[in-house]
């Protein structure tokens, strides 16, 4: 089928290399691409942070961690398996995304920093985004699917020429749908340069004020902030000051750390994600939206059913 992707972060973009692969001719078409998305600010972490329901995203998240390990075989993807522990200030019992993964342990009462009585360890892909979207896009190139700038104000005029469309436009989808469900969830993050740092580790005690520290290549990705309906996406020097501040509290070694940058995004937050078939006047939309902090953690299981959906309406 004649497929159009709207939306080219990471969701649109692992849909549109599975519609491809599954054999449909398929185009993108997003108004900002690379680093202009919410997904290129990503701590990217494997972790289903706020999306729902806890079954499809336990499923979902479960065939992208197997695809993303997948792919630390090959060093331009982007994608390393890092050992990591999120800690806890009182006894929690394993996650409900449990299944997800293949191991998941308690950390034993001699690795938790002080004030810390419980944590989990684990093996998890982490993404260096600033590598992955262009490898993304280059497997796109190859599977001759083009990537075009365009900005899109009505799903009726993206069928032009096709047969389907697809709709990955994250926060977008507010005033494109339009769905009034969605709220922005704005992340700040400061970025370090790398000083040996291999672990990941993850505090969420404050919902609202997050502790983590994601090791990458060359860099270390210091966050962050969860602030609901917040869509400010200048840069808080008072935020940034905090962000280092919580960080360097975990792990000492930061209070001499580089400053390479700053960024901030607006997750998609949604009660539950969107992913179903919707039938306009001018034909079928799949809509793929939603994901809240779990894009990158939720895409390659997403764009298995999405290219599930359209084979049903070949």
């Amino acid at each position: 089928m004649r497929v159009r992707v709207v939306g080219a972060g990471v969701v649109g973009l692992t849909s549109a290399l599975r519609l491809a692969q599954a054999g449909h001719a398929v185009e993108v078409v997003a108004a900002a691409t690379g680093e202009g998305t919410t997904s290129s600010v990503a701590a990217a972490l494997w972790y289903p942070y706020r999306a729902y329901p806890e079954a499809d995203v336990t499923r979902w998240s479960a065939t992208s961690y197997r695809a993303l390990r997948g792919l630390t075989s090959d060093p331009a993807a982007g994608v390393r398996m890092r050992a990591g522990r999120e800690l806890f200030r009182r006894h929690t019992p394993d996650p409900w995304w449990r299944d997800a993964v293949p191991a998941l342990a308690r950390v034993a009462a001699e690795r938790l920093p002080p004030g810390y009585v419980d944590g989990y360890e684990l093996n998890v892909p982490v993404v260096d985004m600033a590598v992955h979207l262009p490898w993304l896009r280059g497997r796109l190139d190859a599977a001759r699917v083009p990537v075009r700038t365009r900005h899109v104000a009505d799903l009726g005029d993206a069928f032009d020429d096709v047969d389907v469309v697809v709709n990955c436009t994250g926060l977008g989808a507010r005033e494109l749908v339009p769905d009034t469900s969605l709220t922005p969830v704005r992340g700040q993050v400061v970025v370090v340069a790398q000083f040996g740092l291999a672990e990941w580790l993850l505090d969420q005690t404050d919902p609202e004020h997050l502790v983590y520290v994601v090791p990458r290549g060359d860099s270390v990705l210091l966050g962050g902030t969860a602030e609901e309906r917040d869509e400010d996406v200048r840069v808080r020097p008072e935020t940034t000051a905090d962000i280092l501040r919580r960080c360097a509290r975990l792990v000492p070694a930061l209070d001499t750390a580089r400053v390479l940058g700053h960024r901030v995004g607006l997750r998609p937050g949604r009660p539950t994600v969107r992913l179903e078939t919707e039938f306009l006047d001018r034909g079928p939309v799949i809509h793929c939206y939603g994901h809240g902090g779990a894009g990158v953690t939720l895409s390659y299981g997403c764009a298995e059913d999405v290219a599930g959906l359209v084979s049903r309406l070949s």
